[in-house]
């Protein structure tokens, strides 16, 4: 677990590296090079699949001492509604969606698959909540739940921004979209905070980094785009952070 744990930050900082002089791959940046395209939604519900399944075999097929702990179960659960939400309800409410690059597809189903085994595993096997604060649990779980409430409504923006037939971009308006350009990455940011917050080990806190590190570039090559494309674009609005970046 220590050595996935370590092999996720070194994942992260590569990518947070790459992104400094190119922007990933998908959506408004899809691009030859990258091998063959998928289907977007397909891409979706494939490649995030192991992080909803993945948790079920270790809790259901593995030797798990920490299973039947509430808190422990409470984290796995919480984990669970996140790639549920990702996996089998984000896709369907797509409408339209580019096709997914082959090899990014590849990636991000390997890391799901990792980090599904890798976050699983070490709650189910070894989180220790006996000296965990109530403070802490509760800090950590309602930063987790702002977090994926921001992320959801971000999304819910991005989604209705076009009415039926448009194919032009807008500017996003609303929730956090007021703050920042890079909303729903924020979110899903802040949800991954909380959960290392309420967990406190050193899996919860790589893949908090991660995410730091993966979709936070996104967000500030997103706010650069809407500059350059709206003359009108909100100038106090920043990137990612709210009144810092």
């Amino acid at each position: 677990m220590e050595y996935f744990s370590y092999f996720l930050v070194v994942w992260g900082l590569s990518v947070l590296w790459s992104l400094q002089t190119q922007t990933a791959p998908y959506g408004r940046y899809s691009r030859g090079g990258w091998g063959a395209f998928v289907p977007g939604k397909f891409a979706w519900v494939v490649q995030e699949l192991p992080s909803f399944v993945v948790p079920i075999l270790v809790f259901f097929y593995a030797d798990c001492p920490k299973a039947g702990l509430p808190l422990n179960q409470l984290a796995i659960i919480l984990f669970l509604i996140h790639y549920f939400q990702r996996t089998f309800v984000f896709p369907l409410l797509i409408r339209g969606g580019k096709p997914t690059p082959l090899f990014p597809f590849v990636l991000a189903f390997i890391f799901c698959c990792l980090n599904g085994y890798l976050q699983s595993g070490y709650i189910l096997k070894y989180t220790d909540f006996s000296t965990a604060s109530n403070a802490r649990i509760v800090a950590g779980l309602a930063t987790f739940l702002m977090g994926m409430l921001i992320n959801i409504h971000s999304d819910h923006v991005l989604r209705n921004l076009r009415k039926p037939g448009e194919t032009a971009y807008k500017i996003p308006h609303g929730g956090m979209f007021e703050f920042v350009s890079g909303a729903n990455f924020f979110g899903e940011i802040v949800e991954w905070t909380g959960f290392a917050i309420l967990n406190w080990s050193l899996p919860t806190l790589a893949f908090a980094l991660f995410t730091m590190t993966n979709i936070g570039p996104r967000a500030v090559h997103h706010h650069r785009w809407y500059q350059e494309k709206f003359d009108d674009y909100p100038k106090k609005r920043k990137a990612l952070i709210p009144f810092i970046l």
